[in-house]
Protein backbone atom coordinates (compact mmCIF):
# COMPACT_ATOMS: atom_id res chain seq x y z
CA UNK A 1 0.00 0.00 0.00
CA UNK A 2 1.17 3.35 -0.87
CA UNK A 3 2.82 4.78 2.32
CA UNK A 4 0.93 7.83 2.33
CA UNK A 5 -2.70 6.11 1.89
CA UNK A 6 -1.52 4.00 4.59
CA UNK A 7 -0.82 7.06 6.98
CA UNK A 8 -4.14 8.24 6.90
CA UNK A 9 -6.02 5.22 7.61
CA UNK A 10 -4.07 4.74 10.76
CA UNK A 11 -4.66 8.28 11.30
CA UNK A 12 -8.65 7.65 10.92
CA UNK A 13 -7.81 4.60 13.26
CA UNK A 14 -5.77 6.67 15.98
CA UNK A 15 -8.84 9.37 15.79
CA UNK A 16 -11.42 6.97 16.64
CA UNK A 17 -8.94 5.58 19.73
CA UNK A 18 -9.02 9.13 20.91
CA UNK A 19 -5.75 10.24 20.53
CA UNK A 20 -4.98 14.10 21.52
CA UNK A 21 -2.87 16.19 22.37
CA UNK A 22 -1.30 15.76 25.96
CA UNK A 23 -1.30 11.91 25.26
CA UNK A 24 1.67 9.69 25.14
CA UNK A 25 1.64 6.55 22.20
CA UNK A 26 4.11 3.98 21.99
CA UNK A 27 4.39 1.98 18.69
CA UNK A 28 5.51 -1.71 19.40
CA UNK A 29 7.44 -3.48 16.93
CA UNK A 30 9.82 -6.57 17.17
CA UNK A 31 12.48 -7.30 14.56
CA UNK A 32 12.57 -6.08 11.07
CA UNK A 33 8.52 -6.55 11.13
CA UNK A 34 6.02 -3.99 10.19
CA UNK A 35 8.65 -0.93 10.09
CA UNK A 36 6.04 0.84 8.05
CA UNK A 37 3.48 0.26 10.37
CA UNK A 38 5.39 2.04 13.00
CA UNK A 39 5.97 4.84 10.47
CA UNK A 40 2.48 5.46 10.09
CA UNK A 41 1.25 5.70 13.20
CA UNK A 42 4.03 7.87 14.38
CA UNK A 43 2.74 10.05 11.76
CA UNK A 44 -0.78 9.91 12.70
CA UNK A 45 0.64 10.30 16.32
CA UNK A 46 1.83 13.86 15.73
CA UNK A 47 -1.14 14.67 13.44
CA UNK A 48 -3.37 14.65 16.33
CA UNK A 49 -0.76 16.65 18.88
CA UNK A 50 -0.18 13.53 20.79
CA UNK A 51 4.27 12.27 21.64
CA UNK A 52 4.97 9.09 20.34
CA UNK A 53 7.94 6.52 20.21
CA UNK A 54 8.99 3.78 18.73
CA UNK A 55 9.54 0.27 20.68
CA UNK A 56 11.47 -2.13 18.63
CA UNK A 57 11.91 -5.60 20.08
CA UNK A 58 15.25 -7.99 19.49
CA UNK A 59 13.78 -10.35 16.59
CA UNK A 60 11.77 -14.01 17.59
CA UNK A 61 14.32 -16.18 18.44
CA UNK A 62 12.45 -19.83 17.22
CA UNK A 63 13.83 -21.45 14.49
CA UNK A 64 10.97 -20.39 12.51
CA UNK A 65 10.24 -16.64 13.77
CA UNK A 66 6.47 -17.54 14.23
CA UNK A 67 4.35 -16.80 17.11
CA UNK A 68 4.40 -18.64 20.13
CA UNK A 69 1.17 -18.27 22.11
CA UNK A 70 2.23 -16.31 25.03
CA UNK A 71 5.51 -14.94 24.08
CA UNK A 72 5.63 -11.19 24.24
CA UNK A 73 9.21 -10.75 23.72
CA UNK A 74 9.12 -8.54 26.68
CA UNK A 75 9.43 -11.50 29.65
CA UNK A 76 13.18 -10.22 30.60
CA UNK A 77 12.81 -6.68 29.80
CA UNK A 78 11.38 -4.91 32.39
CA UNK A 79 12.58 -1.56 31.46
CA UNK A 80 10.25 -1.80 28.08
CA UNK A 81 7.59 -3.05 30.31
CA UNK A 82 7.89 -0.49 32.41
CA UNK A 83 7.73 2.20 29.56
CA UNK A 84 4.82 1.26 28.12
CA UNK A 85 2.80 1.32 31.63
CA UNK A 86 3.65 4.16 31.44
CA UNK A 87 1.97 5.71 28.46
CA UNK A 88 -1.76 6.07 27.76
CA UNK A 89 -1.80 3.38 24.71
CA UNK A 90 0.46 1.08 23.07
CA UNK A 91 0.02 0.36 19.14
CA UNK A 92 0.95 -3.16 18.90
CA UNK A 93 2.39 -4.78 15.72
CA UNK A 94 4.02 -7.84 17.49
CA UNK A 95 0.69 -9.80 19.21
CA UNK A 96 0.97 -9.51 22.75
CA UNK A 97 -2.33 -11.61 23.25
CA UNK A 98 -2.30 -13.60 26.33
CA UNK A 99 1.28 -12.70 27.42
CA UNK A 100 1.59 -11.58 31.18
CA UNK A 101 3.35 -8.75 29.84
CA UNK A 102 -0.07 -7.84 27.66
CA UNK A 103 -2.16 -8.38 30.94
CA UNK A 104 0.64 -6.30 33.33
CA UNK A 105 0.04 -2.93 30.82
CA UNK A 106 -3.45 -3.40 30.52
CA UNK A 107 -3.50 -3.31 34.43
CA UNK A 108 -1.69 -0.27 34.50
CA UNK A 109 -4.40 1.96 32.60
CA UNK A 110 -2.97 1.70 29.28
CA UNK A 111 -5.17 1.00 26.42
CA UNK A 112 -3.88 -1.66 23.77
CA UNK A 113 -4.70 -1.93 20.08
CA UNK A 114 -3.07 -4.80 17.93
CA UNK A 115 -2.15 -4.27 14.74
CA UNK A 116 -0.45 -6.66 12.71
CA UNK A 117 -2.76 -7.51 9.70
CA UNK A 118 -2.05 -6.49 5.90
CA UNK A 119 -2.55 -2.78 5.35
CA UNK A 120 -5.07 -3.31 2.33
CA UNK A 121 -7.01 -5.45 5.23
CA UNK A 122 -7.17 -2.89 7.66
CA UNK A 123 -7.94 -0.11 4.92
CA UNK A 124 -11.31 -2.38 4.19
CA UNK A 125 -12.37 -3.26 7.34
CA UNK A 126 -12.11 0.25 9.04
CA UNK A 127 -13.76 0.36 12.25
CA UNK A 128 -16.59 2.17 12.42
CA UNK A 129 -18.80 3.69 15.30
CA UNK A 130 -22.01 1.95 13.59
CA UNK A 131 -20.72 -1.45 13.55
CA UNK A 132 -19.34 -0.60 17.58
CA UNK A 133 -22.76 -0.26 18.69
CA UNK A 134 -24.03 -3.60 16.95
CA UNK A 135 -21.51 -5.21 18.28
CA UNK A 136 -22.18 -4.11 22.21
CA UNK A 137 -25.83 -5.02 21.95
CA UNK A 138 -24.57 -8.86 21.00
CA UNK A 139 -22.37 -7.97 24.10
CA UNK A 140 -25.11 -6.82 26.43
CA UNK A 141 -27.10 -10.19 25.30
CA UNK A 142 -24.34 -12.39 25.59
CA UNK A 143 -23.18 -10.83 29.22
CA UNK A 144 -26.99 -11.09 30.42
CA UNK A 145 -27.09 -15.06 29.36
CA UNK A 146 -26.74 -18.44 31.91
CA UNK A 147 -26.58 -21.18 28.72
CA UNK A 148 -25.82 -20.98 25.23
CA UNK A 149 -26.53 -23.44 22.88
CA UNK A 150 -24.92 -24.38 19.12
CA UNK A 151 -26.27 -26.28 16.67
CA UNK A 152 -25.41 -27.32 12.86
CA UNK A 153 -27.23 -29.41 10.25
CA UNK A 154 -24.11 -31.31 10.40
CA UNK A 155 -24.70 -32.67 14.02
CA UNK A 156 -22.98 -30.38 16.26
CA UNK A 157 -25.55 -29.89 19.22
CA UNK A 158 -23.32 -28.66 22.10
CA UNK A 159 -24.12 -26.52 25.43
CA UNK A 160 -21.97 -23.68 27.04
CA UNK A 161 -22.69 -23.07 30.66
CA UNK A 162 -22.08 -18.93 31.48
CA UNK A 163 -21.84 -16.71 34.09
CA UNK A 164 -18.56 -17.46 35.27
CA UNK A 165 -16.26 -15.17 32.87
CA UNK A 166 -16.96 -11.89 31.62
CA UNK A 167 -18.15 -10.76 28.02
CA UNK A 168 -15.75 -9.54 25.66
CA UNK A 169 -16.12 -7.16 22.70
CA UNK A 170 -13.94 -6.55 20.23
CA UNK A 171 -15.20 -3.52 17.33
CA UNK A 172 -11.32 -2.77 16.14
CA UNK A 173 -10.24 0.55 18.27
CA UNK A 174 -9.77 0.79 22.08
CA UNK A 175 -10.54 4.71 23.74
CA UNK A 176 -10.92 3.37 27.29
CA UNK A 177 -8.70 2.83 29.42
CA UNK A 178 -7.31 -0.53 30.27
CA UNK A 179 -8.54 -2.02 27.18
CA UNK A 180 -7.57 -3.87 24.61
CA UNK A 181 -8.59 -4.34 20.55
CA UNK A 182 -7.68 -5.76 17.69
CA UNK A 183 -7.88 -3.95 14.54
CA UNK A 184 -9.60 -5.50 12.09
CA UNK A 185 -12.70 -7.22 14.56
CA UNK A 186 -15.96 -7.46 14.70
CA UNK A 187 -17.27 -10.18 17.43
CA UNK A 188 -18.79 -10.87 20.61
CA UNK A 189 -17.10 -13.51 22.99
CA UNK A 190 -17.26 -15.14 26.47
CA UNK A 191 -15.88 -18.43 28.04
CA UNK A 192 -18.45 -21.55 29.24
CA UNK A 193 -17.55 -22.37 32.67
CA UNK A 194 -14.63 -24.66 33.13
CA UNK A 195 -16.36 -27.80 33.74
CA UNK A 196 -19.71 -26.95 32.18
CA UNK A 197 -19.04 -27.53 28.25
CA UNK A 198 -20.67 -30.90 26.97
CA UNK A 199 -22.08 -32.01 23.60
CA UNK A 200 -20.73 -32.70 20.02
CA UNK A 201 -19.49 -30.41 17.83
CA UNK A 202 -19.03 -31.29 13.97
CA UNK A 203 -16.22 -29.39 12.26
CA UNK A 204 -17.65 -28.95 8.39
CA UNK A 205 -15.95 -28.41 5.01
CA UNK A 206 -15.26 -24.92 4.84
CA UNK A 207 -15.02 -23.94 9.00
CA UNK A 208 -11.91 -22.57 9.46
CA UNK A 209 -8.97 -23.78 11.38
CA UNK A 210 -6.50 -20.63 12.96
CA UNK A 211 -3.87 -20.74 12.96
CA UNK A 212 -3.41 -23.02 10.53
CA UNK A 213 -5.00 -20.54 8.52
CA UNK A 214 -6.29 -23.61 6.93
CA UNK A 215 -10.18 -24.34 5.78
CA UNK A 216 -11.51 -27.58 6.99
CA UNK A 217 -11.84 -30.22 3.98
CA UNK A 218 -13.21 -33.38 5.78
CA UNK A 219 -15.70 -33.43 8.39
CA UNK A 220 -14.03 -33.34 12.25
CA UNK A 221 -16.64 -34.98 15.04
CA UNK A 222 -15.24 -33.61 18.36
CA UNK A 223 -16.85 -34.95 21.82
CA UNK A 224 -16.76 -32.70 24.86
CA UNK A 225 -17.26 -33.60 28.19
CA UNK A 226 -17.15 -31.26 31.38
CA UNK A 227 -15.28 -28.70 29.42
CA UNK A 228 -12.83 -30.82 28.02
CA UNK A 229 -12.33 -32.53 24.25
CA UNK A 230 -12.64 -36.30 25.01
CA UNK A 231 -12.31 -37.72 21.74
CA UNK A 232 -11.45 -36.12 17.69
CA UNK A 233 -12.42 -38.21 15.25
CA UNK A 234 -13.29 -37.99 11.14
CA UNK A 235 -16.71 -37.77 10.56
CA UNK A 236 -18.86 -40.10 8.70
CA UNK A 237 -17.26 -41.40 5.07
CA UNK A 238 -14.55 -38.95 5.94
CA UNK A 239 -10.71 -39.75 5.64
CA UNK A 240 -9.57 -38.45 9.00
CA UNK A 241 -7.29 -35.95 7.38
CA UNK A 242 -8.53 -32.70 9.26
CA UNK A 243 -9.26 -34.79 12.77
CA UNK A 244 -6.03 -36.71 12.14
CA UNK A 245 -3.67 -33.10 11.97
CA UNK A 246 -6.23 -31.40 15.10
CA UNK A 247 -5.10 -34.45 16.98
CA UNK A 248 -1.57 -34.13 15.86
CA UNK A 249 -1.10 -30.30 16.44
CA UNK A 250 -2.75 -30.45 20.43
CA UNK A 251 -0.66 -33.77 21.21
CA UNK A 252 2.88 -32.33 20.32
CA UNK A 253 2.47 -29.54 22.88
CA UNK A 254 2.62 -32.59 25.49
CA UNK A 255 0.26 -30.55 27.60
CA UNK A 256 -3.49 -32.02 28.50
CA UNK A 257 -4.92 -28.36 28.96
CA UNK A 258 -4.44 -28.11 25.32
CA UNK A 259 -8.31 -29.69 25.27
CA UNK A 260 -9.80 -27.53 27.40
CA UNK A 261 -12.69 -25.83 25.75
CA UNK A 262 -11.85 -21.67 25.85
CA UNK A 263 -14.02 -18.76 24.24
CA UNK A 264 -17.21 -18.63 22.35
CA UNK A 265 -19.08 -15.88 20.17
CA UNK A 266 -20.19 -15.23 16.77
CA UNK A 267 -19.03 -12.61 14.70
CA UNK A 268 -21.13 -9.41 13.24
CA UNK A 269 -19.10 -7.65 10.11
CA UNK A 270 -20.67 -7.91 6.97
CA UNK A 271 -18.10 -6.55 5.45
CA UNK A 272 -15.63 -9.53 6.10
CA UNK A 273 -15.07 -12.29 3.62
CA UNK A 274 -15.34 -15.72 4.64
CA UNK A 275 -12.84 -16.16 1.95
CA UNK A 276 -10.37 -13.67 3.44
CA UNK A 277 -7.56 -16.27 3.37
CA UNK A 278 -7.92 -16.78 -0.54
CA UNK A 279 -6.52 -13.02 -0.46
CA UNK A 280 -4.38 -12.05 2.22
CA UNK A 281 -1.13 -13.61 3.95
CA UNK A 282 0.79 -12.63 6.86
CA UNK A 283 -1.88 -11.88 9.23
CA UNK A 284 -3.86 -13.74 12.02
CA UNK A 285 -6.84 -14.35 10.22
CA UNK A 286 -9.15 -11.59 12.18
CA UNK A 287 -11.33 -10.95 9.09
CA UNK A 288 -12.21 -15.12 9.39
CA UNK A 289 -13.21 -14.27 12.98
CA UNK A 290 -15.43 -11.06 12.31
CA UNK A 291 -17.50 -12.40 8.78
CA UNK A 292 -21.01 -11.90 9.59
CA UNK A 293 -22.94 -14.65 11.34
CA UNK A 294 -20.22 -17.41 11.85
CA UNK A 295 -20.14 -18.74 15.18
CA UNK A 296 -16.60 -19.59 16.46
CA UNK A 297 -15.44 -21.60 19.48
CA UNK A 298 -11.77 -21.48 20.98
CA UNK A 299 -9.84 -24.31 22.22
CA UNK A 300 -7.41 -23.95 25.07
CA UNK A 301 -5.97 -20.93 26.86
CA UNK A 302 -8.63 -18.70 28.74
CA UNK A 303 -6.41 -16.34 30.73
CA UNK A 304 -7.05 -13.69 28.40
CA UNK A 305 -10.88 -14.01 30.60
CA UNK A 306 -9.58 -14.50 33.68
CA UNK A 307 -9.32 -18.04 33.62
CA UNK A 308 -6.48 -20.45 34.87
CA UNK A 309 -5.40 -22.30 31.31
CA UNK A 310 -2.47 -20.76 30.11
CA UNK A 311 -1.52 -23.26 28.01
CA UNK A 312 0.37 -22.47 24.49
CA UNK A 313 -2.03 -24.74 22.63
CA UNK A 314 -4.58 -22.27 20.63
CA UNK A 315 -7.18 -22.55 17.98
CA UNK A 316 -9.82 -20.37 17.13
CA UNK A 317 -12.28 -22.29 14.55
CA UNK A 318 -15.01 -20.03 13.23
CA UNK A 319 -18.00 -22.30 11.92
CA UNK A 320 -20.63 -20.88 9.02
CA UNK A 321 -24.83 -21.81 8.94
CA UNK A 322 -24.38 -22.72 12.31
CA UNK A 323 -27.23 -21.57 14.93
CA UNK A 324 -26.78 -20.24 18.43
CA UNK A 325 -29.20 -19.52 21.27
CA UNK A 326 -28.70 -18.10 24.36
CA UNK A 327 -31.19 -19.27 26.75
CA UNK A 328 -33.16 -20.66 24.36
CA UNK A 329 -33.72 -17.43 22.71
CA UNK A 330 -32.17 -17.95 18.85
CA UNK A 331 -29.68 -15.24 18.67
CA UNK A 332 -27.61 -16.77 14.72
CA UNK A 333 -30.03 -18.69 13.07
CA UNK A 334 -28.04 -20.86 10.23
CA UNK A 335 -25.63 -18.26 9.73
CA UNK A 336 -27.75 -15.36 9.80
CA UNK A 337 -28.35 -12.52 13.23
CA UNK A 338 -32.70 -12.85 14.69
CA UNK A 339 -31.98 -9.25 16.42
CA UNK A 340 -32.56 -6.53 13.74
CA UNK A 341 -30.28 -4.05 16.04
CA UNK A 342 -27.64 -6.73 15.58
CA UNK A 343 -28.02 -6.28 11.75
CA UNK A 344 -26.36 -3.71 9.21
CA UNK A 345 -28.85 -1.01 8.75
CA UNK A 346 -29.86 -1.68 5.57
CA UNK A 347 -30.41 -4.85 6.62
CA UNK A 348 -33.03 -4.26 9.26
Amino acid sequence: MDQNLFNEICLQQLTLSAVHEGETVAVLTRGNERAEYADAFLWAIGKLGAQGFHLRLPAPTSASGAWAVGDSGLADNRLAVEALKSVDMVVDCTFLLFSPEQFEIQAAGTRILTAVEPAPLLARLMPTMELRERVEIGAELLAKAQTMRITSPHGTDVTYKLGVYPTMSEYGYTDQPGRWDHWPAAFVFTGGADDGVDGKIVLAPGDVLLPFNTYVQTPVEITIEEGFIRDIRGGAGSSGLDADLLSSYIESFDDPRGYGMSHVGWGLDERAHWHGLTQFGGGMGMELRSFYGNVMFSIGPNNELGGPNDTACHFDIPMRGNSLYLDDELIVDAGELTVPEMRPVEQR
